[in-house]
């Protein structure tokens, strides 16, 4: 909630990396060997400047940009899990039919698109099929740690207060991975929520807010219907739900956000889930905060749905009133429009000013230009301050 009369500024976390770090990681996802001494170094400079840079443009809760996971928002955890195993017959075989991504209803219908648009997002073939075949347990601590480290020294030498660490949902980690080794879908996601419960842990005990990601909740949605219908969903869904709150047992609610949204794709999103149809399991999810994509043209005009959704007491929402979709800048005024929308049914005081989603999917894949993506977070910064004025 807000704390000094004025609503804060954040976003969802994967900033676009600069060429230095990227030549580390580009080499890193290629498989080849790299001066590990020269990119922790990169890295940790990295992260000083992407801190300094949110704090020069107006964001009060930062983070480190994703900029230590080597592979995208949800697949880098996959170096952390052990149990999974990468089928590369099989990735090879979708690289090589052109296939990086499932089907789903919006490939259907836009199959041309599609066929353009995946030759120029930069996917590895490595995004294939990943098959449990052994017990899940988590083993990214010195990883996990060292992202820890990095953002911390960051805030401290640039003087930022608060900050967050953006990680990957249960639903998120696996929504089709192939499982082998556990008896049930529950007993195989309830394995990935207790592995995922030491990284939640770690980030909020070291002083950090936990964002947990799951773009892929909504997201299967386009995947399963048909021919599954909308009840099948959301038991799909509600599983991973409780999942995910088994995996936050004992943290508390207020230092924990949770995001979804529809995907980072600049796609015709025809096949989306609409927001009333999910948002009861969002609200169940036991964060303090809930960031939800709303700016992007599919989604905008859901912030009505609030007119009759009750935001629980002693919550915030984050919504998305910048967009990764388009590198149109908004004007700071529309900023200040929309969520002076959702101050009127939410109130001011329970407002953060967010973006829809990362401005980069992964180390490799950006969304907007990276002197568009600071104009955003400007203007989002400035939307928030017309707003704020105004409100109180």
């Amino acid at each position: 909630m807000s704390p000094d009369n004025r609503i804060p500024v954040t976003h969802v976390g994967s900033l676009i990396r600069p060429p230095a770090l990227v030549q580390y990681l580009a080499a890193m996802e290629a498989g080849e060997s790299v001066d590990d001494a020269g990119f922790q170094d990169c890295l940790q400079q990295s992260v000083i400047d992407v801190v300094q840079s949110q704090a020069d443009h107006g964001v009060d809760i930062v983070s480190d940009g994703e900029f230590g996971k080597s592979h995208s928002w949800s697949r880098y955890v996959l170096d952390r899990l052990s149990g999974f195993e990468l089928h590369e017959q099989e990735s090879a075989s979708k690289l090589k039919s052109g296939e990086v991504i499932s089907a789903g209803n919006d490939r259907r219908l836009f199959p041309d698109f599609y066929a353009d648009y995946d030759k120029s997002q930069g996917f590895s073939g490595l995004m294939g099929t990943w098959v449990c075949a052994g017990p899940i347990t988590y083993s990214g601590g010195d990883e996990l740690q060292r992202d820890i480290t990095n953002l911390k020294a960051a805030m401290a030498k640039t003087g930022v207060a608060d900050g967050f660490l953006p990680v990957v949902a249960p639903a998120s980690v696996a929504p089709e991975r192939r499982d082998e080794y556990y008896a049930s879908d529950e007993e195989f996601v309830f394995a990935i929520a207790e592995a995922m419960a030491e990284e939640y842990a770690a980030i909020v005990d070291a002083g950090l807010y936990v964002q947990i990601d799951d773009a892929h909740l909504p997201f299967m949605y386009d995947r399963m219907v048909p021919p599954a219908s909308l009840a099948e969903y959301r038991a799909w869904a509600g599983l991973r739900i409780d999942a995910l709150n088994h995996a936050l047992a004992g943290i508390p609610e207020d230092r924990v956000r949770y995001h979804i949204c529809w995907g980072s794709f600049n796609s015709p999103h025809l096949g989306d889930v609409a927001l009333a149809d999910i948002v009861d399991l969002v609200l169940k999810v036991n964060a303090g905060a809930y960031a939800i994509e709303g700016a992007n043209p599919r989604h905008a005009h859901e912030w009505r749905i609030w007119e009759d959704v009750k935001l629980p007491d002693g919550k915030t929402l984050i919504p998305g009133v910048v967009t990764h979709s388009t590198n149109i800048v908004e004007h700071p005024e529309l900023v200040a429009e929309r969520l002076a929308q959702f101050a009127g049914l939410v109130g001011a005081e329970n407002l953060m000013a967010g973006t829809d989603c990362g401005f980069a999917q992964g180390p490799l894949v950006r969304r907007v230009h990276p002197s568009v993506q600071w104009a955003k977070l400007e203007a989002l910064a400035e939307g928030a301050a017309i707003a704020s004025g105004r409100l109180w």
